[in-house]
């Protein structure tokens, strides 16, 4: 199985370390327009990878890309450079729309005629859902998705998890629409071991409303946090975009909420999704609550705006 990777900063940089830790590529292109940076990324993970299954890494152009399962494409202005980290701003990573959009319109032709129409794209640059529904026009022969709200909703599990004492693998929670501030929070299928969300918060005698608002705020906020920490959110996502690429190229057809593009909504927004070969192969339509259902259309539209923005490719 064939990976590349389109950046060598902090977040290509992740997605590399994951797939090389995950072990389930055979071969790694790193691609970045400065070749000494990414032939500089390669030579140090390197000597690592031979504690993981085997993987040829390498630095490398687009002609390069050929013949790769998937292709992630992680380029762009990140949130901080980008001024996307004030918690009062609605428009969050939707900051960094225009000057991501021309460097995809650059990059994503290349990646394209370089990968072949094989090549699933991944988008992980921020903000992925407007982009990933630019990279489908710009590439119309490949299948692309978006990562999407799989990182947002990990994160939610983490977070209720911690708050009830329990282990994340026992929670069940998804975030589903914008990888961004208008991101749904399925508080009406969330569940701790097959136990509804409300029955445990009553088990655990935690009053709801309170619980709810703060929980949102720090799964919505969590990059703004890690950013503030460390400078840019990066692990999170690299390990989140190689455990995609994993189901892509295996074929795997887990469900889990992803971004891809869905005509009922007329955008790219995350809903549960079969991964496998292909990219999302399915959507499953979830059990939503009206309000529910009501945010997820009022994120549809946000996203609709961002992508009329872009204007065209």
């Amino acid at each position: 199985m064939k990976i590349g990777i389109i950046g060598a900063g902090q977040v290509g940089t992740a997605c590399a370390y994951a797939t090389v830790m995950r072990g389930f590529a055979r071969e790694i292109v790193l691609v970045d327009r400065s070749r000494d940076k990414a032939r500089g990324v390669v030579a140090d993970m390197r000597y690592g990878a031979l504690l993981s299954p085997e993987t040829a890494l390498c630095e490398g152009g687009y002609a390069d890309l050929k013949g790769a399962d998937v292709v992630m494409v992680t380029v762009g202005v990140n949130e901080k450079t980008g001024g996307a980290t004030d918690r009062k701003d609605p428009k969050g990573r939707l900051r960094l729309l225009d000057k991501n959009a021309d460097i995809f319109r650059e990059v994503i032709p290349r990646v394209a005629r370089g990968s072949g129409r094989q090549a699933l794209i991944l988008t992980v640059t921020d903000p992925p859902d407007p982009l990933n529904d630019l990279a489908r026009r710009l590439a119309p022969h490949n299948p692309v998705l978006s990562t999407g709200t799989y990182l947002d909703s990990l994160r939610f599990r983490v977070h209720l998890a911690r708050h009830l004492g329990v282990s994340p693998k026992s929670v069940e929670a998804q975030v589903l629409g914008e990888h961004g501030t208008s991101q749904v929070f399925i508080w009406s299928g969330a569940r701790v071991a097959g136990v509804p969300i409300a029955s445990a918060l009553r088990q655990r005698r935690i009053k709801q409303a309170g619980f709810r608002a703060k929980i949102e705020k720090e799964v919505r906020y969590a990059n703004v946090a890690i950013i503030e920490g460390i400078g840019a959110s990066q692990y999170g996502i690299g390990m989140v975009s190689a455990r995609i690429a994993e189901m892509v190229a295996k074929d795997e057809r887990l469900v889990i909420p992803i971004g891809a593009y869905n005509k009922d909504y007329g955008v790219t927004l995350s809903l549960p999704s079969v991964v496998g070969k292909g990219g999302a192969l399915r959507i499953l339509e979830p059990q939503l609550s009206s309000d529910e259902r009501k945010a997820l259309r009022n994120s549809a539209a946000t996203l609709r705006a961002a992508v009329r923005r872009m204007g065209r490719p």
